[in-house]
């Protein structure tokens, strides 16, 4: 056989025999090795041969992904129906594991994502919903790993997103909201109204103890009445001084009545 068909021989070998022998996967990926269907191990990241024809290879990626799990219908504790969503984050943490023990683990993780949802709210009234989120995420977490263990998978957080209620709850929501500010607001205005009437009361005892303090109060709002130029400004008058009047007058009138004989 003449060299040139030797090379070219060579070369086609090595275009069939190459891209089947040497692999690469990157930093976040593991290749699964299977060698006539038995599984061998990950390998990697980096360069490295597998036997052609004999080794197969499924990559797997191990950075967290972001799954949505869509709006699920559930019933409440109380018997409210409402609809949920959220989102999970979940990694690979054994590659082996997520090809192996399960047929698509992101298809699994969302299934069993979108179960446990139901079953966790379904167990907790709509006040704990709304207010106790932060829990209902923890124990919604805790539960989805315990299943999604065995497969390999690590959910790192679950975040509910929404809780769509009823039109008809929302209005009555709304009114027991404003009711309550209703209630709060006259609270705090009869509060107001008791500090004020016992200040009033301890000013009472102190002006009657001390008059002056009642007539510098007297002249006081006298001031402020006239800082008003365009009122006009009754002087009320002590009856004290009617009184004095009144005894003047009945002590002049028997003189009166002597100068008339």
């Amino acid at each position: 056989m003449p060299t040139w068909g030797i090379v070219l021989l060579i070369v086609i070998l090595l275009a069939i025999f190459l891209p089947n022998t040497i692999k690469i996967t990157r930093e976040y990926e593991r290749g699964v090795i299977f060698r006539f269907g038995r599984l061998v191990g990950a390998r990697g990241p980096g360069l490295f041969v597998i036997m052609p024809f004999v080794d197969r290879m499924i990559k797997v990626d191990l950075r967290i992904i972001t799954m949505d799990v869509p709006h699920q219908e559930v019933i409440t504790k109380d018997n409210v129906t409402v609809r949920v969503n959220a989102v999970v984050y979940f990694r690979v943490v054994d590659p082996e594991a997520a090809v192996v023990k399960v047929l698509d683990h992101i298809r699994a993780t969302s299934q069993i994502s979108q179960t446990t949802l139901r079953s966790i709210l379904g167990q907790s009234e709509l006040d704990e919903l709304l207010s106790q989120r932060e829990k209902l995420n923890q124990i919604l977490q805790k539960v989805i790993d315990e299943h999604t263990d065995p497969w390999g998978i690590k959910v790192a957080t679950v975040e509910i997103k929404e809780v769509e209620l009823p039109e008809q709850m929302q209005r009555m929501m709304s009114a027991q909201a404003e009711a309550e500010r209703e209630r709060r607001a006259k609270i705090i205005h009869a509060e107001g109204e008791f500090q004020a009437s016992e200040r009033l009361a301890e000013a009472g005892v102190i002006m009657s103890r001390n008059p002056t303090t009642l007539q510098l109060r007297y002249l006081q709002t006298l001031t402020e009445i006239a800082s008003e130029k365009n009122s006009t400004i009754i002087f009320p008058l002590p009856i004290d001084i009617f009184s004095a009047f009144t005894k003047l007058t009945k002590v002049l009138a028997p003189t009166s009545e002597e100068d008339t004989d």
